[in-house]
């Protein structure tokens, strides 16, 4: 499966869009990892425990995208984003989204 942030594929060609599609997954934050967080927080820097969380999740909304598109019969998805946002004080949600496409090559 193609997956640009463009709304082009270089060398290839659109020859059908089968709309937009989107990977969703909903993560919690640990109690352990708010400890720990709060207090490298306190001393400032990168928080590994959240940054490995966001990337896994992220990886887990393109997997669902990925599918998605595959059950819609395109090879491709085009315009590819994330989107991202908090529900209730501890929970995050994270969405690939784009264009389901099916290319051919030029």
């Amino acid at each position: 499966m193609l997956i640009v942030t463009s709304e082009n594929i270089a060398n290839h060609k659109i020859i059908e869009t089968k709309g937009p599609v989107f990977g969703i997954t909903v993560r919690a934050r640990g109690v352990g990892k708010d400890i720990v967080a709060s207090f490298k927080g306190l001393l400032g820097g990168e928080i590994s425990q959240y940054t490995e969380m966001l990337e896994d999740a992220r990886k887990q909304a393109i997997d669902r995208m990925v599918e998605n598109a595959r059950l819609m019969g395109a090879n491709a998805v085009t315009m590819m984003r994330f989107d991202s946002g908090e529900i209730g004080q501890n929970m995050s949600e994270i969405i690939a989204y784009g264009t389901a496409v099916v290319v051919e090559e030029a």
